[in-house]
């Protein structure tokens, strides 16, 4: 455990520039209080003592502001960046080296019994407000951008972008999309985007003749 606590600050001074040293984030920073207390309720929820697990989780969303179920999988340099209003749901599993920015939820639909949240993979970065809702995956070393609403499985390397959420580039390269339908909505911020692009390409070109 202890090990484990050295990586995790580590992985915060490598990732936060304004992190001065390795006592300043162990103490003062919020992400890893509630990773630090959650380890603790989770060895506890694993031995079916829930009620002691509960009363450590709530007690660190008092100090932290960051609510993380003690039921929920962990793995190893996870950062919680700033971390206020982070939920983290009881079935949730996430990978290594992950990073979350704070107002990120990985929730659950409804209230279906069993796997409801998301399993995210190793090298995933969740951007500030996004929304992970569902029993799917995160696939390893992909980017969810702030605001996004996720609500099916994200393939490995893809960045994914709206309301809901769809994939905009996938192992380096732009995602071309099918006309959308009814349920399939298009996202404005990345509609508007994608006609400048295009109108900028069109400029480059005359420009260049």
């Amino acid at each position: 455990m202890f090990k484990r606590l050295i990586e995790d600050v580590n992985a915060v001074r490598d990732r936060d520039p304004a992190a001065r040293n390795f006592f300043e984030v162990l103490f003062l920073y919020p992400g890893v209080r509630a990773i630090r207390m959650h380890r603790k309720a989770h060895f506890f929820y694993k031995h079916k003592l829930y009620f002691l697990a509960r009363l450590i989780s709530q007690e660190a969303v008092k100090k932290t502001g960051i609510e993380i179920h003690p039921g929920a999988t962990i793995g190893r340099r996870l950062v919680i960046d700033h971390g206020v209003g982070v939920v983290i749901g009881e079935t949730a599993e996430i990978g290594d080296d992950v990073l979350i920015y704070q107002g990120v939820t990985l929730g659950g639909t409804g209230k279906d019994v069993g796997k409801r949240h998301p399993t995210i993979g190793n090298n995933v970065m969740i951007s500030a407000g996004a929304k992970v809702l569902g029993p799917f995956k995160i696939g390893d070393n992909s980017r969810v951008a702030a605001g996004a609403v996720v609500l099916e499985e994200v393939p490995p390397n893809s960045t994914v972008v709206g309301v809901p959420a769809r994939v905009v580039k996938q192992d380096g390269k732009r995602v071309e999309h099918k006309p959308l339908d009814q349920i399939h909505i298009t996202d404005p911020v990345w509609q508007k985007m994608d006609a400048l692009e295009k109108r900028i390409k069109e400029l480059e070109k005359q420009l260049g003749e």
